[in-house]
This record gives structure tokens, sequence and C-alpha cells, in this order.
């Protein structure tokens, strides 16, 4: 006798049943990327290729798409009931993962996509390594080893950057981070505009309030998302991603004079190897472990990738 499927909050998806979902019914439109692009938007060490585009991005784009339209039906409604309400605010949809699973081509790719729709054709993009605390900073604290876990980070910045954005704030600054330096950029801000999108991407941008020490619960930063997209894979694959990517790092970047990491740029491949497995048992892997993972069965959209990088599983919530 076949046993009934567990219950659960999610819709599950392969690959295939989600290619098929990417136009039908609401203005099909030609794949509107061309490979140029994708280079720009692709990350070191993602494969992401234009299939990849056509069968998981697209259709996610149209997914959005549809969630926007739908809050601004819900917004000129209860402007009706109202008869009298504050324009819309931007529409803010996080982007959550491990360090070199993807989660950075995944934003530039939704940003390039989601601004085709002409529903909403200002797009914007902020990653949270602009509220990184800088390296002084984390030194003073004791931190500089632990850089990307939540305490890295100045949460109360980064709370009051999005609180303004979903405030209909006309101008919002966040810091700038240079991934050249390892370091925040002193004096340097980049400015959102009210946009009818905001990007937020980030290692822990699904991180729960912290209880209070009377033991009450503040206000986190994913209070104020309207959508969540969690970059998965197995943490095997991830560890590998992110060995391949140090040593595609170690022959560009890290070559660089003023590269923090210049002096990786010397080590043989073997030694290279050495040192990334290092750094991933000691800092990227606990935080993937303990903080990121721990934070996928709250986003709204879970993209699984195999171990070619690209997406075999797609976890919708139910509304």
């Amino acid at each position: 006798m076949t046993q009934p499927h567990a219950l659960s909050t999610f819709v599950e998806l392969d690959r295939a049943a989600w290619a098929g979902l990417g136009g039908q019914g609401d203005g099909d439109a030609p794949l509107p990327l061309t490979a140029a692009e994708l280079d720009a938007a692709r990350g070191l060490g993602d494969e992401v290729d234009l299939d990849e585009v056509r069968a998981i991005y697209l259709p996610l784009s149209r997914l959005l798409n549809l969630h926007v339209r739908a809050t601004s039906q819900l917004h000129a409604s209860t402007k009706t009931f109202l008869a009298e309400f504050p324009d819309r605010t931007p529409y803010v949809v996080a982007i959550a993962g491990s360090v070199a699973v993807g989660k950075s081509t995944t934003a530039r790719l939704l940003r390039l996509l989601l601004a085709r729709w002409p529903d909403h054709p200002d797009v914007a993009l902020v990653t949270t390594d602009g509220f990184l605390l800088p390296n002084a900073e984390l030194e003073r604290r004791g931190l500089l080893q632990r850089k990307g876990f939540p305490e890295s980070y100045d949460r109360r910045a980064l709370l009051r950057f999005v609180a303004a954005i979903k405030a209909g704030a006309a101008a919002v600054s966040a810091p700038v981070y240079s991934h050249l330096s390892y370091d925040i950029v002193p004096d340097e801000q980049v400015v959102v505009r009210g946009p009818d999108i905001l990007l937020v991407e980030g290692l822990n941008v699904l991180q729960p309030a912290r209880p209070r020490r009377d033991g009450s619960s503040g206000l986190a930063v994913s209070d104020f998302f309207d959508f969540s997209i969690f970059v998965d894979a197995s943490s095997v694959d991830v560890r590998r991603w992110y060995v391949e990517r140090f040593l595609q790092l170690r022959e560009t970047a890290f070559k660089q004079p003023a590269s923090y990491f210049r002096r990786y740029a010397d080590l043989d491949h073997d030694a290279a190897v050495v040192e990334a497995t290092r750094l991933w048992e000691t800092i990227n892997g606990p935080n993937l472990e303990q903080n990121i993972l721990p934070t996928r069965g709250r986003a709204t959209l879970v993209l699984h990738k195999g171990p070619d990088h690209a997406v075999q599983r797609i976890r919708l919530r139910k509304l």
C-alpha cells in the first residue's frame, strides 16, 4: 500500500517542472539576457549558462513579477479602504546562502531579469558585505577570524537601512565593501533612491531577531523582506567549489599588489589547497553549519544545486 506523502509547508518541483513555468499567460518574452550580460553577472567559478537562465532564473523572475504585481494591487486596495495612503514602498527580496554557493550570481541575474519586466524597471542591489564591521573594529573585538559570522556585522545599521527603505525614504545610504582590500571603503557610500525592487544579498540575511536581555524579542532584518530566496547545495559540493574558487583567485585577484590576500598568490597548488581547506574548516564551514543552514527553512523559496552548479530542485513556500 502506498504511504501518503507527509504534509509540507512547501511545494516541491523538479528542474523540468520548474522550467516549464517561465512565461505562460502573462506576456511571453524572449530570453532578455545576452551572453555578454551573463558573463558580466556570473561569479568566479559559477558555471551558470544561458540554458540555466532559461530553465531556472527566467521562471523565478516571472514568479517575482507576479508577486510584485499582486502587492501593487493589495496596496491599491488598502489605499481605497483608507481613502488616503502613502506611496508604495520598494518590494524587498532577500538572497541568502553560503560562501561560494552562487548567491551573488543569482542576485545579479535577478537584477537584470527583473528590470526587463515593464512593471518595475528600477531594480537595485545591495550586499550586506557593506555592513561588515571594519577590520580595525573586528580586530579590536577579536572577531577578524569570524568575519561573515552574524556578530561581525553592524546589525543595527543594516536594520536601520532596510527599515528606512520600507518606510519609503527617498534616499538611503549604505557603506561600500572592497573584496580587494577585504575591508570597508572609507568615506564611500552607495545611495538607494526608492527603487521598485531592492535585492538584499548576504550570508546571514535570514537570521531571526536575537533575544534582548529582558527576554523580549526585537526586530530582525528579515522582518522587512517581502520575499526571500535561499541558494542551497550539499556542504560537500560547496566546500569543493570554495577550494576551486580559491585556486582561481590565486591566479587572478590575489596577484594584485593591493589585494589583502596577496600572500596566497605565491603558494603552489598543493599548499593553496591546504590553505583553502583550512579556511573552510575553521571559518566558512562552521558559519554555514551553525548560522546559515539553520535559516534555510525561513526562506520563501529554496534553489537546490547539484554538483555541477545546476539547480535541480526548487521548494516554494505555500501561501
